[in-house]
């Protein structure tokens, strides 16, 4: 008998939205224990406005269980137009390991390619593997550092490019 993952239905959701403050508690909880401290980078609710942006949250039955979010740049790694940065990926580490977050990537890229994104960028750490190895494994390549943490050693950026969809 095969066991099925239930279904992650993902919604877009204010930044401000309490679902998506409980998980930012729980990422920030994350990083203290991956980084020794919380992401300082500034971030503003209007980011994830659209057509500026978007914010997402990924649920099993009604339970807040994942989250992400891309929001458009001016001047991260080259021209800046139509580019876009994903924040805030992040997965309830009780629903690890079901491609969750690869649900919510595929959704933001398409959200972003919607508003005009034809590149999308991100910055993570090397001490965050699990981050890194999912990136690559969808198409992210090494790009110069940007951003709030461009000088830190262990800073690891990625970019890609988003195709049209077909």
């Amino acid at each position: 008998m095969q066991h099925d993952e239930p279904v992650l239905a993902i919604e877009r959701r204010e930044y401000s939205h309490p679902d998506v403050r409980r998980l930012i508690g729980q990422l920030q909880d994350l990083y203290v224990s991956i980084y020794g401290g919380s992401d300082e980078s500034p971030i503003d609710d209007a980011d994830f406005q659209p057509p500026r942006g978007v914010f997402a949250v990924g649920y099993i039955d009604d339970e807040p269980v994942a989250m992400g979010a891309w929001r458009s740049v001016e001047s991260a790694g080259g021209s800046g137009r139509g580019r876009g940065e994903l924040k805030r990926m992040f997965v309830d580490e009780r629903y690890r390991g079901r491609s969750y977050s690869r649900a919510i990537l595929s959704w933001l890229e398409n959200s972003a390619r919607e508003h005009g994104v034809t590149f999308m960028i991100l910055e993570t750490n090397l001490n965050h593997p699990t981050a890194i190895a999912l990136y690559r494994s969808a198409g992210y390549r090494d790009i110069p550092n940007y951003g709030h943490y461009a000088d830190n050693p262990r800073t690891v950026s990625l970019g890609r490019e988003l195709l049209p969809a077909s």
